[in-house]
């Protein structure tokens, strides 16, 4: 048995009737680098061969009575991988669109807490006879950084399929504890929970201000007297990086339908404007969704005279994490400067409003907020954060920031599965009240690859923001060759 960390246990918490704490990934496949035909049983022959390298995919949860403590995750005694692994088609002619339409029907529908948290479907139909698979995950499983692990270990450098080692022990299920042992373990594990808690509360004190602004909530009232009890230097205030969130269409209470939508740009374009403007990637991607929000906005008359602000989920997994599971993740806000026309002029100071946010969020201990999530009993964090979504769209206090957007680079090379070689690698995030609307981007193999979510009654058409993207690429390239 292995016990869930309070930040993983978060993403269980996060779930109601219309928010799902799975995120999903669509990986898309040209099956004429294959020398056999690529068919559901091959893709479960490969998959069981290498169960033993993903170990979450046989573990499932164990919940504490009444919520007391943090789950657990035993190997499943009644694992079947048939339940997980399915086959479905879209109809002719198989356009993108009908195939982003199949994924959001999909990923709006919640998995079984009874069963591992996953479930993988192979997808047939695609136009140029490509086939895909959609694998749906728990973010209480993963994060982004692991979840490209998995992609890497599932999937091969050539055609040929490499020869995996066995395990060195068979797989071992266990039988599900009782609730009285389960109490037992929880009594056991408070035992030492009052000191931890009382050093936790020393540090949130000490870096509240700092915690405060990275994720968007500007200054708090005493934050001179805590500067001085700690003997600190006053904390700057982040006008560049945190500024107050407008209060837009999608960041709404959302439904449990969802749209979907999918693109590529390419990377080398991307490093491009890079190099000529002395930024970084992510300061780009971070400029194509700001330009392609103010765009949409734009077209529907509602672009606010203040900046919209995105939260941007940051990576803290070290080395000793790698090849872990589970979720190393802590976040900052940004300014996406939307009220800038100039477009040159609005990656500069994106680009400075990620260097102080950066900077803001080195400050803080790296496990600052997984830490606070470690001592919440499930029960009392899952109602903390429906209120605290209630009360954002719900116009009793401002939203913190309008928009998610994450980006995880991944590997630069052609990746295959059962022979077929992956085309492109588009990501399925998560959405929740108060903030309707998720951009995700991995890169591959010279693409950026984007996928973004919303909630189907707040974003009138999620393509309209992909093809902005596109526009807005167009844009800076071109702007950028006017320097």
């Amino acid at each position: 048995m292995q016990q869930l960390t309070g930040l993983d246990s978060s993403f269980l918490n996060m779930e109601t009737p219309t928010t799902y704490g799975h995120v999903s990934g669509l990986a898309i496949f040209d099956p004429s680098t294959a020398a056999e035909p690529v068919t559901l049983e091959r893709l479960k022959e490969l998959l069981e061969e290498r169960m033993h390298l993903v170990p979450m995919y046989r573990r499932r949860l164990v919940e504490i009575p009444l919520g007391l403590d943090h789950p657990y995750w035993i190997e499943d005694p009644d694992f079947d991988i048939d339940f997980h692994v399915r086959h479905i088609a879209v109809p002719p002619p198989g356009t993108p669109r009908q195939l982003a339409d199949l994924v959001a029907r999909i990923v709006a529908r919640p998995l079984d807490r009874s069963r591992p948290l996953w479930e993988l479907y192979m997808i047939e139909g695609l136009q140029d006879g490509y086939v895909a698979q959609l694998t749906k995950i728990h973010h209480c499983a993963i994060d982004g950084v692991s979840g490209a692990e998995i992609l890497t270990t599932l999937l091969d450098l050539t055609p040929e399929p490499r020869k995996v080692d066995p395990p060195r022990r068979g797989w071992r299920p266990e039988p599900e504890p009782t609730q009285i042992e389960m109490l037992a373990r929880t009594a056991w594990t408070l035992i030492g929970t009052p000191r931890k808690v009382w050093r936790l509360q020393r540090q949130a004190i000490r870096y509240l201000p700092e915690l405060a602004q990275s994720l968007g909530f500007g200054s708090l009232p005493g934050q001179e007297w805590i500067d001085r009890i700690f003997r600190r230097r006053p904390t700057p205030m982040l006008s560049e990086a945190a500024t107050k969130a407008p209060r837009m269409s999608f960041n709404g209470r959302i439904t449990p339908h969802r749209r979907w939508s999918y693109g590529s740009v390419s990377l080398d374009e991307v490093k491009e404007i890079k190099d000529k403007l002395g930024v970084t990637v992510n300061d780009v991607v971070m400029a194509l969704c700001g330009g392609a929000l103010r765009r949409y906005l734009l077209g529907l008359g509602e672009l606010p005279a203040d900046p919209l602000v995105a939260m941007v989920p940051v990576s803290v997994r070290s080395e000793e994490h790698s090849g872990t599971f589970g979720n190393q993740v802590s976040a900052m806000s940004a300014s996406l400067h939307t009220h800038v026309d100039d477009p040159v002029e609005r990656l500069k100071r994106i680009h400075e409003s990620m260097r102080v946010a950066k900077e803001q969020h080195q400050a803080l201990p790296a496990t600052l907020l997984q830490d606070f999530a470690q001592f919440a009993p499930p029960a009392v964090a899952a109602r903390a954060a429906r209120v605290i979504a209630r009360a954002t769209v719900s116009n009793w206090v401002d939203p913190p920031f309008n928009v998610v957007i994450s980006n995880v680079p991944g590997p630069q090379f052609p990746l295959y599965a059962v022979g077929a070689r992956m085309v492109g690698n588009y990501p399925v995030s998560a959405i929740n009240d108060g903030v309707g609307l998720n951009i995700t981007v991995m890169s591959y193999n010279g693409s950026v690859d984007f996928g973004l979510l919303s909630c189907r009654e707040l974003v009138t058409d999620i393509w309209d923001v992909m093809d902005h993207i596109r526009d807005s690429l167009l844009e800076l390239k071109e702007a950028a060759k006017a320097i």
